[in-house]
Order: C-alpha cells, then sequence, then structure tokens
C-alpha cells in the first residue's frame, strides 16, 4: 500500500527558532550540505519545486517551515558541513541549528540525513553523538539509494549502520530521485505529526 503524498505548504523562513509560529507537532530534516534534503522534502510532497534544489551546496540558508492541512508542521534546516558561504555565516549555522534542536518545544523527531553513497562523515557522526548527548530523538535516513551499486548494497547498508552506531534494521532507505523508500519516510513523518 503506498502513502498519499504529503499535502504540505511553505509556511515561512527564519534566522531563529524563537520567531517560528507554534506548532501542535514537528520534525525536522537536518543533514551536511548536499545530502539531498531539499530533494527529499519535494520527493514526500511529490511536487518539485516545493522546497529550493540546487546543485551548489549550502543553498539552505535559514530554518525553513512547512506545514501540513492538521497544523503540524517539517522543517528543513540548514545543511552542515561543506558549503559555498562565507565561514562566518557556516558559523552561524551551528548556533541556529542548536538553538533550534534545544529550544523548539513542539519538536518530535530529528531525521538525519546521511548520504548512503559515501556513508556518514566526521560531522555525521558528531550530529548524532550530539543528538544522543542532548537526548533528542531521531531517525537517521540513508539519501541516495539509487547511486550505491546493487552489488554492494548490503555490505554498505552495514558499514553505513556501523558508522552510525546503530543495526542496519535502524536506518530508512531512500532515493528521492526513484522513489525508493519513499512511502516508508512518510509513514514515518505522518507517525511522528498526527
Amino acid at each position: 500500500m503506498t502513502a498519499s503524498p504529503l499535502s504540505i505548504e511553505f509556511v515561512t523562513s527564519a534566522v531563529d527558532a524563537k520567531v517560528l509560529p507554534a506548532s501542535p507537532a514537528e520534525v525536522a530534516f537536518v543533514g551536511r550540505s548536499n545530502v539531498g534534503k531539499s530533494s527529499l522534502i519535494n520527493a514526500l510532497a511529490n511536487r518539485k519545486q516545493l522546497a529550493r534544489v540546487s546543485n551548489t551546496p549550502g543553498r539552505t540558508q535559514l530554518i525553513n517551515m512547512f506545514a501540513l492541512p492538521n497544523g503540524s508542521t517539517l522543517v528543513d534546516l540548514p545543511g552542515y558541513g561543506y558549503a559555498a558561504v562565507p565561514g562566518r555565516v557556516k558559523q552561524g549555522w551551528q548556533k541556529m541549528i542548536e538553538g533550534y534542536l534545544l529550544d523548539r518545544e513542539e519538536l518530535a523527531n530529528v531525521f538525519v540525513l546521511v548520504d548512503g553513497e559515501i556513508g556518514p562523515t566526521k560531522l555525521d557522526v558528531q550530529m548524532l553523538e550530539w543528538l544522543r548527548a542532548n537526548g533528542i530523538p531521531h531517525t537517521v535516513v540513508a539519501t541516495k539509494h539509487d547511486k550505491v551499486k546493487s552489488a554492494k548494497r548490503q555490505t554498505r547498508k552495514k558499514d553505513l549502520a556501523a558508522g552510525c552506531m546503530l543495526e542496519p534494521g535502524d536506518i530508512v532507505w531512500v532515493s528521492a530521485s526513484k522513489g525508493v523508500g519513499i512511502d516508508t519516510l512518510r509513514s514515518l513523518v505522518l507517525g511522528h505529526l498526527n
């Protein structure tokens, strides 16, 4: 059974979580620059231009909020790591992301996107350790499933899970371009928001 696309609309962008409107429940997407956060949000909604997609890492520079018809919300956070922006801007992002994750009472779950093709980077591992240390509920989502050769998928899944200090079954594998795992992820998102 396929889950129907998320009916979401863009609400606002902000540099500070304190100015975001209240929400009955919220999930956030975080990951390094160029991991495919915006593409994944577009795939969940089955819309091409809902979240801005770019080939230039670091396009998402604000906290972007989207709302479902029931008022619950989904947030796209700026990427961490390499981005084609000045260092002072990147430092501001860290403060923005941490402030959001620590202070947003509505936050039900954080979806941590890890590039399935290359596995978790040092920054991904730091993010996971930080979330665990702060008791923030999260789910690891491996993107770019289609870029991993089928002969190497099982090994890649084991290695990626080990790198995230998880079991292979704890990771949700997706491909925004091919639709792999999108229904599963959609159901997980809705489970946190309903």
